[in-house]
């Protein structure tokens, strides 16, 4: 990997942010033709505080971008378990498995695959702004006919191109670390505390992936375990295989993506909350959009199809979150989808794309709150 100070020529394609949004957006615009360019201040591979795991539907636009993870270090998984102090349930996937990765480990793999492409790469540069129709990195001009601004949540590049900051719906913190066990889960799991929910992702051979979230500040990763039983019971012989690191995990929205050849991916664009699963899926789903719209030279196409790709998600975070609410609503939840388990099916198979939402229907709304009601 070359780190590169300065580019050779000017771009018709320059991404700012080189995590996984970043780079397939990159990937998505070399498939396109276009000569593209990333930079990024960090040094790969660039690691972030997640889940670490890819629902089918992940997968599968990962392949659409030329990136294969069938030689990575990882693990699969079929389906999701909800976890609560008295009940369990699960569903499993209606097509396909799941694919827990240590987000070094795919970043790497972007990397190799926009390498391959041809992408120029430029790490431990500065992009300090824009000036005379160009992007300022390392004070040097680089002219690009777009400007793609995959910078994350905080983006400098929204600010730059006057797009805002959206609207904000929540805020939380999360922690994630790694821990060595044999008993790997066969399902993502989602187990709840009082005030904290938590996932446990198989991500290797004998490793699986801890994250915690909570609308509070966070204490210590063993002090946060033992506020949820359930998950320090199932994490009673595991052994840790990292040190915790910390994150914001933020669900907002942009009325606007884009602003003259200015354009946002990934975090950059709006982000929601890293209960649903839903943000690698988002930031791939966009990068292919993007490829399209630059290629038919229209970014309202990538406009419309992003504000057409957040309703799932948006969706899933209210849905999901509602468990957050209290004990009792948790309780109640889980006894209804334990009663009805083809409704957690459903509700499955919307997630990952295979069930459109519309076609959830009505019904199946009502006889979840009917369960809720009667349980």
């Amino acid at each position: 990997m070359v780190t590169m100070t300065e580019p050779k020529n000017d771009v018709d394609v320059f991404v700012v942010g080189g995590g996984p949004a970043g780079l397939a957006a990159a990937i998505s615009a070399r498939h396109h033709g276009f000569r593209t360019a990333v930079a990024d201040l960090l040094m790969p591979p660039i690691d972030k505080a997640c889940g670490e795991g890819l629902m089918p539907d992940s997968s599968a636009e990962l392949a659409r971008l030329g990136v294969s993870l069938d030689r990575c270090q990882r693990a699969e998984f079929q389906g999701i378990r909800f976890v609560g102090p008295n009940q369990s349930v699960e569903a499993t996937f209606p097509r396909g498995r799941g694919v827990g990765i240590r987000r070094t480990v795919l970043h790497a793999e972007l990397i190799s695959r926009a390498e391959h492409l041809g992408v120029e790469m430029f790490w431990g540069a500065r992009v300090s702004g824009f000036r005379n129709g160009a992007v300022i990195l390392n004070d040097r001009e680089v002219r690009a006919k777009w400007v793609v601004g995959a910078d994350g949540q905080n983006s400098m590049v929204r600010r730059w191109a006057g797009l805002g900051a959206g609207r904000e719906f929540q805020r939380r913190m999360a922690l994630r670390q790694h821990f060595t066990t044999s008993d790997l889960p066969e399902f993502v799991e989602i187990h709840w505390g009082e005030s904290s929910q938590a996932y446990i992702t198989p991500v290797a051979k004998n490793e699986i992936c801890v994250a915690v979230m909570a609308n509070r500040k966070l204490g210590r990763m063993d002090l946060e375990l033992e506020n949820i039983p359930t998950l320090a019971e199932r994490l009673h012989s595991a052994r840790p295989g990292s040190m915790p690191r910390g994150a914001v995990t933020v669900s907002n929205r942009l009325k606007r993506v884009y602003r003259d050849r200015v354009v946002l991916v990934g975090d950059a664009s709006g982000s929601v909350d890293a209960i649903t699963g839903e943000g690698m899926a988002l930031s791939f789903r966009q990068a292919l959009s993007l490829g399209k719209a630059m290629a038919a030279n229209d970014l309202a196409i990538y406009q419309k199809a992003h504000s057409e790709m957040e309703i799932l998600p948006q969706f899933m975070r209210r849905t999901m979150l509602l468990m957050d609410k209290s004990a009792t609503i948790r309780q109640r939840t889980l006894r209804a989808l334990q009663s009805r388990p083809e409704l957690f099916a459903r509700m499955l198979s919307v997630h990952v794309g295979e069930l459109p939402l519309l076609k959830f229907g009505l019904g199946s709304l009502a006889d979840l709150g009917w369960e809720l009601l009667t349980v």
